[in-house]
């Protein structure tokens, strides 16, 4: 079999065609190939190459505009766990988690005698970008104590993640004005910040249920068959609300309920 020893190969015009140098074959011109196949591997450091696949199990093809390269899949956007706090504690930074959606509300205010009842936690709730923050600390108020006719329930405490957004209490029946409810509470530092519900007055209806926040109701009312209906069932209530008032003099008003921290992760 002849052999033919060429440096360069060119068409007629001499403008395209092919070099030969020390085994490399570069192109003059444009170069179309159909059906490669390839026994080996294909390396090179020009974008038109794909970086190696060694050891990139499991990752993802991308690109910055113009250059190639390999990325651990993630999808984007989604929740991937809850935290709840109904105490004080210390929120730490799962891994791979970006975004987190934070929902707190204060304590509420403890209820009194003849139907006064205290006000509700305030809200607040922000989205938080945490890829530089590795711990927060969480503060969350407790329950507090209700009480007979004509003293003051206690005040609610509130409800803190960290600098980034709070809550504060609701005030104890009595507290504001005599023979009133107690006003709520109110939201600080969030993308939203509200009031929760305030308490009711003397008597507006007997034994009134507690006053109504952001995750649901109060206690439920009481009558003097119940004797201190709604202090003995006060846990039957949503976080944050106020204490229910108690129906006569000798009935206690129930507890303002503790407040709570809720952080939701996302990637």
């Amino acid at each position: 079999m002849s052999t033919l020893r060429v440096t360069n190969i060119r068409d007629r015009s001499g403008t395209s065609g092919f070099t030969l140098n020390g085994g490399n074959l570069s192109t003059v011109g444009r170069l179309i190939l159909n059906n490669i196949v390839v026994n080996g591997t294909i390396t090179g450091s020009t974008p038109s190459f794909l970086p190696s696949q060694s050891g990139q199990s499991g990752r993802v093809l991308s690109t910055n505009g113009s250059t190639p390269f390999w990325q651990t899949f993630t999808t984007g956007g989604n929740i991937t766990s809850m935290q709840v706090f109904t105490s004080s504690g210390t929120w730490n930074r799962p891994s791979n988690v970006r975004f987190i959606h934070v929902q707190v509300i204060g304590g509420g205010g403890g209820g009194s005698g003849h139907g006064e009842s205290g006000g509700c936690g305030g809200y607040s709730e922000r989205v938080i970008d945490v890829t530089g923050t590795s711990s927060v600390s969480v503060s969350v108020s407790g329950e507090v104590n209700g009480t007979f006719y004509a003293n003051g329930g206690e005040n609610g405490g509130g409800s803190s993640f960290g600098s980034f957004l709070s809550a504060s209490g609701g005030f104890g029946a009595n507290r504001n004005n005599q023979h009133s409810g107690g006003l709520a509470g109110v939201g600080s530092g969030g993308n939203l910040n509200i009031y929760g519900g305030g308490g009711e007055s003397h008597h507006a209806r007997g034994g009134n249920m507690g006053s109504t926040g952001f995750f649901g109701g109060g206690v439920a009312g009481g009558w003097p068959q119940g004797g201190n209906f709604s202090h003995n069932h006060q846990s039957h209530s949503a976080p944050g609300s106020g204490g229910a008032g108690a129906h006569y003099h000798n009935h206690r008003g129930s507890n303002g309920r503790p407040g709570m921290v809720v952080v939701t992760h996302y990637l």
